[in-house]
């Protein structure tokens, strides 16, 4: 694996680990606490039926497109493709709008934390706002820096100085049935092809940062929950969500090209983020309280940053990316049907935003 994923990874672990941060806190917000006995033998089979149905369908989501484009239908270059990446983009753009984001300013101005600064600013918009601008950012100098590695590999051939000299800065395209070169138009197709497949790669990643920081919160919460009237319709709910999110996921995976090894790796981390939550947050059920202080702002500040790090990656990456794509630009047929594929995959997700 590439020392870039590493990177990558190790980021990720990173921020998973900042979740941790609730557990130090303590029952010292005085808001209302439901105090009602619950069945604590029934809700930890709900929990353990969430595990499972969530881990299945974040699996099956996520690989479903990488093994298909083996299937003319789903190949990338194949209409249908373009409609799948409406919805799961439609689906990943109602995530941060109305699933995280709102959760950020319900977290971030609850009465159980102070006056100031909490209640005198939006933290939750500025923090979606900046994690949307890095995200622009890591996207930029990523995408440059794999470039500028590609590149400073493809010296060009050696051969006679002087044809060196009238060439530089172009790639030389031997032929051995005319023992001749070509210029040019070779270069711009290279050039071309090594981008989209680096600008594929970074999306993939940065898009997974994003889904991973989500996943695990709402995995906590709702292992925590000790309310089976809650659990319930949450089961349902997330098992969609996971299996939509891991689909757009899995669209950029496979028109990364990694090896083998990355993309297991990609898609065993996105499957385990949200049951490996719930197994936390049934073991911390006894002492976490979502409204101290210090989880109401770790969870804020985490689902704001998810939240403007998924908009903006359903926006630029991916809904821009296909939508002013020569091949739909050119087929009205094709934008109509992207346009409503993309509604109705925000107005499914939106519609479980009732139940999640």
């Amino acid at each position: 694996m590439n020392k870039p994923s590493l990177l990558f990874l190790a980021c990720l672990l990173f921020l998973a680990c900042l979740l941790f941060l609730p557990l130090s806190a303590s029952a010292e917000c005085t808001c209302d606490q439901n105090t009602a006995e619950n069945d604590r033998t029934k809700t930890l089979k709900y929990k353990l039926v969430a595990i499972s149905s969530i881990l299945i369908a974040s699996a099956l989501g996520v690989t479903l497109p990488i093994f298909s484009k083996k299937i003319p239908s789903f190949h990338p270059e194949n209409n249908f493709f373009f409609l799948i990446k409406a919805f799961a983009a439609g689906v990943i753009l109602a995530t941060g709008f109305v699933h995280i984001l709102p959760d950020a300013f319900d977290s971030l101005t609850s009465a159980c934390l102070e006056e100031k600064p909490w209640g005198d600013f939006p933290f939750a918009g500025f923090v979606a706002m900046v994690s949307a601008i890095i995200t622009m950012m890591i996207d930029s100098f990523a995408n440059s820096y794999y470039r500028r590695l590609h590149f400073s590999k493809a010296l060009p051939v050696s051969g006679n100085e002087e044809m060196e000299g009238k060439h530089e800065g172009h790639v030389h395209v031997h032929t051995h049935a005319s023992h001749g070169h070509a210029h040019g138009s070779a270069f711009v197709a290279d050039d071309s092809e090594i981008s989209g497949h680096f600008r594929h790669r970074v999306v993939s990643q940065v898009l997974e940062l994003g889904i991973v920081v989500h996943s695990v919160i709402i995995g906590i919460s709702l292992g925590a929950s000790e309310s089976s009237n809650t659990i319930k319709p949450l089961v349902a709910a997330l098992t969609f969500h996971q299996f939509f999110e891991g689909m757009g996921l899995g669209g950029c995976i496979s028109q990364a090209k990694f090896k083998s090894q990355a993309v297991a790796v990609m898609v065993l981390f996105f499957s385990m983020t949200t049951p490996t939550g719930i197994a936390i947050g049934i073991g911390i059920s006894q002492s976490y309280d979502k409204n101290t202080p210090t989880a109401l702002i770790v969870e804020g500040v985490l689902n704001s940053a998810a939240a403007g790090i998924l908009i903006y990656m359903a926006l630029v990456d991916l809904l821009a990316e296909d939508f002013m794509n020569s091949k739909m630009q050119s087929n009205f047929r094709l934008q109509l049907g992207a346009s409503i594929s993309l509604v109705f995959g925000i107005g499914f997700m939106s519609l479980l935003a009732k139940w999640a």
